[in-house]
């Protein structure tokens, strides 16, 4: 794809969100270190040094709970970095003359006053003996019950009567969890699979039935967009009931009314100029995420934890590395080339703030030549350090070489050529960019609460921040003429030998390969895919980066999770027609599914 014709430049959206209110520290070098109203002060941040470590100190601190994307922790955070980047002297870059590129995301549930389970003529209090689910659909759903046992097909089993039940208009009331996983918990025992699985055989609502002292969830926490049926679960007296009905298939009715709460989520934009008039609108883009995981949850490797996780190395040290590398470019001779400097939101989440970024960016991404992204260099082992993207454009291996050699230690580099991966860079390289990821390995605090800022090694993270000002000082045209790499569209991934952390904990997708590579934005219906892998069962069907897959052998997709559930469902071999919207066309395609190594 050529650069003219990669992307177009959308205005962005901007929603409010109250202010945070914090307790505040006493501090003498607040005009040293303004901080916007309702934020944290950290007392006695300027006597933390050196200013690297400084920036990690402040992000990882607890005041921030865990940068997670949309609270108040997270806007803190955007000030502070909007702040120095002001202090740098870089130009706002994000929308409306600011450095914020915002958009909305769901940041929970709330039900509303319009929620009624009735059951045989019998009315279930709300609150006490059931609840809406929070990504419930919000509907009024009148049938008959139908008893469907776990909600779990097993296939080739003659006792599988779930797999054959009609479940056509009827309410679907199945037991919570996985009786063959253990402590009941598999992704096909989540409410949302089961709930998922059943609307597409055609119920027209689910009820779940919680065991023997469970208490009602909590909907304010959820995050997943509505499925689109009613979903509710019923504990207590009134799950033995329920599932008596359901057996004698009674007549009920569902009232459900469960409405998103939404939060404004800020991408942090910032532009180095260029010296030369002739390099006016191209740029490098230099990026990092500095959201992180709140109060645990979902994404978590201590799930049980109750705890801030304050991701110091995951990713307070690619942030830190990020100012600190538009600090040496703004403090030395001027780029002939501008740099763009942008600290990305909702990484965690999927990739949230980049993904928005190139769909809808605050400026024109014509111009860029090249992404450089810096996700966790802040626990470097033995002057290890592994860059991945070297397949992305013909000129990396040198670059990177040079920048390396001119260090007085030279790091020990692990080049992969892969432009995709669990990180930000990915969202740029499927729209054509080359690009470079840096990364010092995942330790055991990985997404951990004891990620925290005393564990970072500040001198290998200072290595780290010099290798990569020589790669973006090269890009731009420091000291000679700027290179500009050659964009290698797609190149095929190194084979995986162990699966890391951060792998294991975005997979799930089963067996069955098929090689899309998702734009995990939430999106109203379907799922967008930022490209695909070359030599892939999905390259050689003829999916396309920019396709939105609507439908997958039948089922209908409607985000992430249905299309995650669809593939899992599948074996390698298998055959598929896959229906994809494509410049407003629907399309179908077959495809035949290889096998995940």
């Amino acid at each position: 794809m050529n650069r003219s014709s990669r992307l177009r430049a959308l205005g962005g959206v901007t929603f409010v969100l109250a202010a945070a209110v914090f307790t505040m520290a006493a501090r003498s070098d607040a005009d040293s270190w303004p901080a916007q109203e309702g934020c944290p002060v950290i007392a006695g941040l300027d006597n933390v040094t050196p200013e690297t470590l400084r920036h990690i100190r402040y992000l990882a601190d607890d005041a921030l709970e865990g940068r997670e994307v949309g609270t108040p922790g997270e806007r803190c955070a955007a000030e502070y970095l909007a702040a120095r980047f002001r202090e740098l002297g870089l130009e706002p870059a994000g929308a409306e003359g600011t450095y914020f590129h915002t958009f909305p995301v769901r940041s929970g549930t709330e039900l509303g006053p319009d929620n009624e389970l009735q059951v045989d003529g019998m009315h279930l209090a709300l609150g006490d003996a059931w609840t809406p689910l929070g990504f419930s659909a919000s509907a009024e759903v009148e049938g008959s019950l139908v008893y469907g046992g776990s909600g779990l097909s097993r296939p080739g089993s003659p006792e599988d009567r779930f797999a054959h039940l009609d479940l056509t208009g009827r309410i679907l009331v199945v037991e919570s969890g996985d009786p063959d996983a253990p402590h009941g918990g598999s992704i096909r025992g989540d409410p949302h699979f089961k709930a998922t699985v059943a609307a597409g055989r055609g119920a027209a609502a689910v009820v779940l039935l919680l065991p023997e002292g469970a208490s009602l969830p909590a909907v304010d926490t959820e995050t997943r967009a509505a499925l689109t049926v009613p979903v509710a679960v019923v504990r207590g007296d009134a799950a033995v009931r329920m599932r008596a009905a359901a057996e004698a298939g009674a007549p009920a009715r569902l009232r459900t009314d469960v409405r998103p709460m939404m939060s404004e989520a800020r991408n942090v934009v910032a532009l180095l100029p260029g010296a030369e008039p002739e390099h006016t609108g191209e740029f490098v883009i230099v990026g990092a995420h500095y959201d992180h995981l709140g109060w645990g949850g979902e994404g978590s490797l201590a799930p049980d934890a109750r705890e801030v996780h304050n991701g110091a190395d995951d990713n307070a040290s690619g942030t830190a590395a990020l100012l600190e590398i538009a600090r040496t470019l703004a403090s030395g001779p001027r780029p002939a080339r501008p740099v763009l400097f942008i600290a990305f939101t909702g990484e965690e989440k999927g990739l949230w703030g980049s993904a928005r970024f190139v769909q809808e960016p605050s400026v024109d991404l014509r111009g860029a030549v090249a992404m450089l992204n810096l996700d966790m260099v802040g626990r470097m082992v033995d002057d290890n350090l592994t860059v991945f993207g070297f397949g992305t454009a013909p000129e990396w291996d040198a670059v990177v070489d040079r920048a390396n050699a001119a260090l007085e230690r030279p790091l020990t580099i692990a080049k992969s050529p892969d432009g995709y991966g669990p990180s930000d860079h990915s969202s740029f390289h499927g729209a054509g960019l080359p690009v470079l990821h840096f990364f010092t390995n995942t330790l055991e605090d990985y997404h951990r609460p004891s990620d925290d800022w005393p564990k970072i090694n500040v001198e290998g993270l200072q290595r780290v921040v010099a290798l990569a000002s020589e790669v973006v000082g090269e890009l731009a045209g420091v000291a000679t003429a700027p290179v500009t790499p050659t964009p290698v569209a797609t190149e095929r991934p190194t084979p995986p030998t162990a699966p890391s952390a951060s792998s294991e904990s975005r997979s799930g997708y089963g067996r069955a390969y098929l090689g899309t590579i998702p734009d995990m934005t939430p999106r109203d219906f379907g799922l967008r895919l930022t490209g695909v892998r070359e030599g892939s069962p999905a390259e050689k069907g003829g999916l396309r980066a920019g396709d939105n897959v609507v439908e997958f052998d039948g089922k209908e997709i409607a985000d992430i999770y249905a299309y995650t559930y669809a593939l899992r469902d599948k074996r390698p071999g298998d055959t598929v027609k896959i229906v994809v919207l494509r410049e407003g066309e629907r399309v179908t395609l077959t495809v035949t599914l290889g096998e995940r190594r």
